[in-house]
């Protein structure tokens, strides 16, 4: 999702490339979304510790990023130093010997103070082959105006069925407002991830223990005729272009009621400096049908190539970015959205 990146981001070392302190400018591709805005805004403090180093960021689109690293991988063609990647890729270009693991980060790097399961989704064998940078889950947010205007309540934990009801009842076509948000573009880290996580709620899965696809089954039925339904009926204009920035605007400009998406998303409408509409975005649990109820632990990674960047510098930077997200566990109260997790029922890190 979240998704999409969908997630954690963090850094993994290419193989095969080697350190070269000549080298001057160290090209970083990542998506385009606020919390790498974040990250850039970290540039100047680095280099200027760092002056011989010039960094470049190449922003993407995340389907685009996904196409453009991958390929860049998988042909060696060096255009980027850092890429920024999910958890989806990393066991995979592990076991292709396309990354190298981090076993070097120094003592000042405690690799078991990570969130176990963050850990282990960037680790193979044993071994950790990216550097956390965040990690999230799922849920619903929603703007208390327009829920008081319509006399609703929200429940502490939804139902699809209320999520409909109150989609349908939110719907204002001719004041441009509409019930709710979700991701339709195409992707895996798009509607895709969404979808997967919808679909366990309605007890559906991609394959069964002997490998079968199982997506001709009711429950995908079910799945995507809800899907399909609701947005047509409650969900904005174009709604299949719109992914995690198109429904923060959307959402943060009063023109959608709710938003199923990436927990990451909290800081951006629950914020009480920021906007009005952030002012008004409050959170709940991912909504459940029936007995299961969608869970989804997103996590990415940032992949970098270790030329022209050296180890020391590497264990500081990668340690001072976990720190400054909160990764680590004896941090918790520094702020970072895991953190702020561990301390808001409504924010808990669900595990898949």
């Amino acid at each position: 999702m979240k998704h999409v990146l969908s997630a954690l981001l963090g850094a993994a070392t290419l193989l095969g490339a080697a350190p070269s302190i000549a080298q001057t400018t160290l090209t970083i591709a990542t998506v385009n979304n606020g919390d790498m805005i974040r990250m850039q805004a970290l540039t100047n403090e680095f280099t200027a510790k760092n002056p011989d180093i010039t960094v470049k960021w190449v922003t993407l689109e995340e389907n685009v990023l996904r196409q453009r690293v991958t390929t860049d991988i998988a042909t060696k063609g060096g255009q980027f130093d850092v890429l920024t990647i999910g958890t989806y890729e990393v066991p995979i270009w592990a076991k292709k010997n396309w990354l190298i693991p981090l076993d070097n980060l120094g003592s000042d790097y405690d690799t078991a103070d990570l969130l176990p399961k963050i850990r282990d989704a960037v680790s193979v064998s044993g071994k950790l082959y990216a550097a956390p940078f965040y990690g999230e889950s799922s849920m619903v947010m929603y703007r208390t105006d327009l829920f008081q205007k319509a006399g609703l309540t929200m429940p502490e934990k939804p139902t699809w069925d209320f999520v409909i009801d109150a989609a349908n009842k939110l719907t204002d076509k001719s004041a441009g407002v509409y019930g709710i948000c979700l991701r339709g573009k195409a992707g895996w880290g798009e509607n895709m991830a969404f979808l997967t996580a919808m679909s366990n709620s309605f007890g559906a899965r991609w394959f069964d223990e002997k490998w079968q696809p199982q997506f001709d089954k009711p429950e995908w039925k079910k799945t995507l005729s809800t899907y399909v339904d609701l947005m047509k009926a409650a969900g904005p204009p174009g709604a299949s272009s719109n992914g995690f920035n198109e429904n923060l605007a959307l959402f943060n400009s009063g023109k959608c009621a709710m938003w199923i998406d990436a927990t990451v998303a909290a800081s951006f409408v629950t914020n009480p400096e920021g906007s009005p509409g952030r002012r008004q975005g409050r959170l709940r649990a991912r909504a459940e049908c029936g007995a299961r109820q969608e869970r989804q632990l997103a996590v990415g990674v940032e992949s970098r190539d270790s030329r022209g960047f050296e180890e020391d510098r590497r264990r500081g930077e990668i340690h001072r970015l976990g720190d400054q997200q909160g990764l680590h566990q004896a941090r918790r109260l520094e702020g970072g959205m895991g953190q702020r997790a561990a301390r808001h029922a409504n924010l808990a890190l669900s595990e898949s």
